[in-house]
């Protein structure tokens, strides 16, 4: 089992191996939980570390503290920011006949609508986060999708099963209306992000609080 000392020289060796990591990123380690700081120049750069962070093993949870400062040249005004959105969502296959209107307001972009499919809820949020002058991203759309809570259950639970890069023995799945809660423990991060995922791509589903943890 790692300590925190040798999680903190990976994450920060995965951080510099990264080239989509941009700025100066502290990493703090504490029980496997590992708390980022510092500065990024660009939203998309935030995430990038929290990414790389999550291929790291042993790292059981991670706190982002990543401020996003941005330099001059990669500021946009608000309706600039609004017109690449409003495009990347129409040229994305996955949203382009999705009910979804991004509302910009001093460089943070708010999703608002409805889709019939969890993974497009997801899809607009990548759509529109990595574009320039974005400081951040609030995800409100909706999932409108009429189903019964235990075929979504069934659908997921399946999917687990065929999924071979999931050992799902140890998962539980709960659904409550459109609300998949997953509990248990999961090997790696990576696991427990494809759980996630899988969730998300059942019909019907409208949130995922994953509460799975690793051992």
């Amino acid at each position: 089992m790692k300590t925190d000392a040798q999680i903190r020289d990976d994450v920060e060796t995965e951080l510099r191996w990264d080239p989509s990591v941009d700025g100066t990123i502290g990493v703090i380690v504490h029980d496997g939980v590992v708390t980022l700081t510092g500065e990024a120049r660009h939203y998309a750069g935030r995430w990038a570390a929290e990414d790389a962070t999550k291929r790291v093993k042993g790292v059981r949870a991670i706190a982002n503290e990543i401020q996003v400062k941005m330099p001059v040249a990669g500021m946009r005004s608000d309706t600039d920011i609004a017109e690449a959105a409003a495009n990347a969502l129409r040229w994305n296959v996955t949203t382009e006949t999705a009910n979804i209107k991004p509302v910009v307001k001093d460089g943070y972009i708010t999703l608002a609508g409805q889709v019939q499919w969890g993974f497009q809820r997801t899809a607009a949020e990548n759509a529109v986060r990595n574009l320039m002058g974005v400081k951040g991203v609030l995800n409100s759309i909706t999932v409108a999708t009429p189903v019964k809570a235990v075929d979504v259950k069934q659908k997921i639970e399946e999917a687990f099963k065929r999924h071979a890069v999931l050992d799902a023995k140890d998962i539980q799945v709960n659904v409550n209306n459109s609300t998949v809660t997953l509990r248990g423990h999961v090997r790696t991060w990576q696991e427990r992000e494809d759980a996630a995922l899988a969730a998300w791509a059942a019909p019907g589903v409208g949130l995922v609080e994953n509460q799975l943890y690793l051992q």
